[in-house]
């Protein structure tokens, strides 16, 4: 059955007075790529009744009495994308389709979705607590820049008018609140879960706390934002993290209790096999389109210690890797092949990054991840166990189960931690064999060092290396296949001469992307830190950042230098770069002199 949601669906379950009412801005998929889903099943499981309430209306609060007042609590998300970045390119251009909402439909949500539910909540039922959580708000939890506003916001938890925040992936969190709550603990006093932040007018229950700059100091002094962001990703994992006190003057605290623990891969695995239905609720009619890709994917792996200054990850998954069984991964792939659906094809097996199958370290797992270094920038660290050996013989059992046609690999290779395994070139041969089906997609994001170094990306040599063996050994099966690389302009730290030595390799390789990424300034992340500040906030050191909209448009149209709309932007930008012998009728230059 899938979750509730409805009055009449509530009845059927014989349950009078719901526990939970989860409201989301996504449309209800039981699925476990979606974390309303996820949440819902892990506090049913632990016995607890749950109701979704999926894209209310937001213009009153009629909705959120649906399910009359909720015994325990409304826990409230935007989604599974931040409604900011879901309503709006990194041009603040309004985007004309939502792929969370059936049929495509933007505007089922509203902007800053987790603040208006909040809002909702709170006016159809004063007393009841309103416990906020999901991605857009895990990354705002502190105060943080906003690119839509253009400058430094409170913690969501004040702005939102929220009793608690669960921040990362909270399957734990939520059911040490469900327990607390259930005994009768008032909201106000649930202040000792790891995973949450909280509101406090006094500081006498908070141990060894690190105070960081105040809210007013932070948004008012770009060195103070700076100084916050170090303690906060100094502190972002679950063996090291102490709490984090965040002072906003008369109107008290907020509080950062350290992350949850890493789950082991026992619970993984019990999450990913609880009952799914695996389909969007019936009352849809039209198709969901974020469903496409993910229904016949398998997740294998949470967590990223890959470390890209672009990416939240560290604040939101953090840094050690927590993978799931084999036998897990293969009960759900025997399962998909009894789908009416299926047609024989698994379009994923990963995560965050898909040969990031086991934690890096002993240590990471036992004392936590290292403070002041990296696990693979600049280099992988020698105390690392790279082995793909799991993975391998779980995509190999995977693609022999009767009914699988082939098994592909699409979030993502991390090439660096690839190449580091004394094992590769065979890694490279078995992945070319089975896994890819024409074209290989990975991320070098530049080639540029400069550019890679702000952006934490292995050399161009390390990229060059893979593409090279990747290349060799899909000649010796006699495929042709070819990598497809993603690459990003405009990152905090890229040069227009950067830029144009991009656009160039990309004329030495003959290979113009057909889609460019330009960067967006996303909460909790160290490229945002560094797009706010112009500083590096570990060193301090000035950081180029491109801001004004033509020198924008200039490194992005350099990525698609052959395009006639781009000429203009082309020509301005090398004649910027002094780079006039880039222009004419020869091999080696970028466009044509008019």
């Amino acid at each position: 059955m899938f979750l509730p949601v409805s009055k009449e669906e509530l009845e059927q379950r014989a349950v009078k007075s719901v526990d939970f009412v989860l409201v989301t801005g996504d449309a209800y998929i039981d699925h476990c790529s979606f974390g309303t889903a996820i949440i819902g099943r892990v506090l049913e499981r632990y016995g607890y009744s749950v109701a979704i309430l999926s894209q209310p209306n937001w213009k009153d609060c009629s909705d959120f009495k649906r399910f009359g007042k909720p015994r325990l609590g409304f826990l409230i998300g935007s989604g599974n994308i931040d409604s900011m970045v879901n309503h709006y390119s990194v041009n603040k251009k309004r985007r004309k389709q939502d792929a969370y909402t059936e049929g495509g439909v933007i505007g089922k949500r509203p902007d800053r979705a987790v603040i208006v539910y909040s809002g909702l909540a709170r006016a159809a039922y004063k007393d009841v607590p309103i416990i906020i959580g999901g991605i857009e708000a895990s990354l705002r939890r502190l105060a943080h820049y906003d690119y839509w506003d253009n400058k430094v916001r409170r913690s969501i938890l004040i702005d939102s008018g929220a009793d608690l925040l669960l921040y990362g992936m909270s399957e734990t969190s939520v059911v040490e609140l469900a327990q607390a709550l259930e005994s009768g603990i008032d909201v106000k006093h649930i202040t000792f879960i790891a995973g949450t932040t909280y509101k406090t007018k006094t500081l006498d229950m908070v141990y060894e706390g690190i105070e960081l700059p105040t809210y007013e100091a932070a948004s008012q002094n770009k060195i103070e934002y700076c100084k916050s962001f170090v303690i906060q990703y100094n502190n972002t994992d679950a063996y090291t993290a102490k709490p984090l006190i965040e002072s906003y003057g008369k109107m008290g605290y907020v509080v950062q209790n350290p992350p949850s623990k890493p789950l082991t891969t026992l619970e993984l695995d019990d999450i990913y096999e609880l009952p799914f239905m695996n389909a969007p609720h019936p009352i849809y009619t039209q198709e969901i389109p974020a469903i496409k890709e993910i229904l016949f994917s398998i997740t294998s792996n949470r967590g990223c210690f890959g470390s890209c200054s672009f990416c939240a990850l560290t604040f939101h998954q953090g840094r050690t890797v927590q993978g799931r069984s084999e036998n897990s991964m293969i009960e759900e792939a025997t399962k998909m092949t009894l789908h009416p659906k299926f047609k024989g094809y698994i379009h994923d097996v990963g995560g965050p990054t898909a040969n990031f199958s086991q934690a890096q370290c002993t240590k990471a797992v036992t004392h936590g991840t290292c403070r002041n270094k990296k696990c693979l920038y600049p280099a992988p660290c020698k105390s690392m166990n790279i082995d793909h050996t799991v993975y391998m013989r779980t995509l190999r059992k995977i693609r022999e189960i009767k009914g699988i046609k082939k098994v592909f690999v699409r979030s993502g290779i991390r090439y660096d931690y690839l190449l580091a395994d004394k094992n590769s070139k065979a890694i490279i041969k078995e992945l070319a064999t089975y896994h890819v089906s024409g074209q290989l997609r990975i991320a070098p994001e530049h080639i540029a060092d400069n550019a890679l170094r702000h952006m934490g990306k292995p050399k161009r040599e390390v990229y060059e290396k893979f593409t090279n063996m990747f290349s060799n050994e899909t000649k010796k099966i006699g495929k042709e296949q070819y990598v497809v690389p993603y690459f990003m302009s405009s990152h905090p730290g890229a040069t227009l001469e950067d830029a144009v030595e991009l656009a160039l390799y990309l004329k030495k390789i003959q290979h113009i992307p057909e889609q460019v990424q330009d960067f967006y300034p996303t909460p909790s992340t160290l490229a945002t830190c560094m797009y706010y500040t112009e500083l590096d906030p570990f060193t301090l050191e000035k950081v180029y950042v491109a801001k004004s909209v033509e020198e924008k448009a200039m490194q992005r149209a350099l990525l698609q230098y052959n395009k006639k709309e781009n000429y203009s932007l082309v020509y301005k930008a090398i004649v910027r770069c002094n780079r006039n012998d880039l222009i004419g009728n020869s091999n080696k230059c970028l466009i044509r002199r008019k």
